[in-house]
């Protein structure tokens, strides 16, 4: 008896999803939980695990199509998978293009479970041996950027020599790339939040040498004691949390004619990744410990970019916080994430000469940006909720200790 593989069911926020890539081929040996195919959605995407061990029988749907939940995908003969993973590919490969083509189509395979996503995509579009690409993500984890670098290193990629020859020289060539969904998601909600609210900005620095000072005395035994590195963004989860105590406007939502006040703290946490930002919320933020933020904080981090991040782990959230310090940036003007009021906007740590008790001295500046929507929040309740951010983080003591 075969088994039929159809589309995971989609939560009710999505309607249908973009089949990206298949990871198997008629006649390829499959195990159980191996993941078949990529589905992107214009949130998170989605893999479709194999249900027991088996042969790829057909695959009924071409990679690059719309789908929707429910959807017949491919059908699996079952049984013990006679071959290791990929043998089958790499044989079929063998006959029609000789030895390097099995590589080619043996290493994606093999090698799947160190690859992005993206990165994956990119392997098997280019027929690359993922052996080959030195890694640079977490785990040994070869990210996009580390395939892109390897085919830039190479003197004249296959791939890109046999889809696009090179421009001749002083010819002015384009590319036209359709945008993923979840790019095209961002955009759309970007644009509808600035249609939709009434959009402002307030800033102020402030002076980080206490919680670098304290993070330097403890972050060795900090990650000893709890096995994950004691980062910033804690930090500034627990002082956004005290300034969202003492203004609950911000914390709160318009729906209607009605202002919702959020009586619990789910902080989102942006995270840049190779399709785009995202925002995984960590909930009830009020109530988690140092050492649990931060390991909530590095696991929604790697989720998201390894393409493994939920729906539900990207919805809802009461205030966000971006950091964009960790590209450079100075200075900036973050947009809020709706329904959302406001959103912090963390930047670059810099030395500036600063006059301290009447004596020019070097401390570690950052500026910090909140956009907030002028419709709930007025002005005066913004400056003084960045002022309440800025002065937990200039005495963290008295934050953590909560006096």
């Amino acid at each position: 008896m075969t088994i039929e593989i159809r589309v995971p069911q989609l939560p009710e926020s999505v309607a249908d999803a973009l089949l990206v890539t298949w990871h198997k081929q008629p006649g390829d040996s499959v195990a159980r939980d191996e993941n078949l195919a990529d589905l992107e959605t214009d949130k998170v995407v989605l893999e479709v695990p194999a249900p027991n061990n088996g042969v790829v029988k057909e695959l009924k749907v071409e990679a690059g199509t719309t789908v929707t939940s429910g959807q017949l995908l491919a059908v699996i003969e079952p049984g013990s998978a006679g071959e290791p993973v990929g043998k089958a590919s790499a044989k079929a490969a063998s006959k029609s293009g000789g030895p390097a083509a099995a590589a080619a189509a043996k290493a994606p395979v093999e090698d799947a479970g160190k690859l992005s996503p993206s990165a994956r995509r990119l392997v098997e579009e280019n027929q690359l041996d993922a052996s080959d690409i030195p890694a640079s993500g977490k785990d040994g984890r070869i990210t996009k950027g580390d395939v892109m670098g390897f085919l830039d290193g190479k003197s004249s990629p296959p791939a890109a020599t046999a889809k696009a020859p090179a421009a001749a020289k002083g010819e002015r060539s384009e590319q036209r790339v359709p945008m993923t969904r979840l790019r095209q998601r961002i955009a759309e909600r970007l644009v509808e939040a600035q249609s939709t609210q009434a959009l402002l900005t307030t800033f102020n620095e402030v002076d980080l040498q206490a919680v670098m000072a304290l993070r330097s005395r403890y972050k060795d035994q900090f990650e000893r004691t709890y096995g994950v590195k004691l980062g910033f963004m804690s930090f500034f989860i627990k002082a956004s949390i005290e300034a969202l105590k003492k203004f609950p406007l911000v914390n709160a939502s318009i729906d209607g004619s009605d202002i919702v006040y959020h009586e619990y703290y789910d902080i989102g946490v942006a995270v840049s990744t190779d399709r785009g930002l995202m925002v995984p919320v960590v909930r009830d933020a009020d109530l988690k410990s140092v050492a649990e933020l931060e390991k909530e904080i590095g696991t929604y981090a790697s989720r998201a970019r390894d393409g493994k991040i939920s729906i539900e782990e990207l919805t809802g959230g009461t205030f966000s916080i971006t950091n964009g310090g960790v590209f450079g940036s100075m200075l900036s003007t973050p947009i809020v994430n709706a329904p959302q009021s406001a959103i912090l906007g963390m930047h670059k740590i810099q030395e500036r000469p600063m006059v301290v008790d009447g004596q020019i001295v070097v401390r570690p500046m950052m500026y910090l940006a909140m956009t907030y929507d002028h419709r709930i929040i007025d002005g005066r309740e913004a400056v003084q909720f960045l002022v309440a951010i800025k002065d937990s983080l200039e005495d963290p003591g008295r934050m953590l200790l909560g006096v």
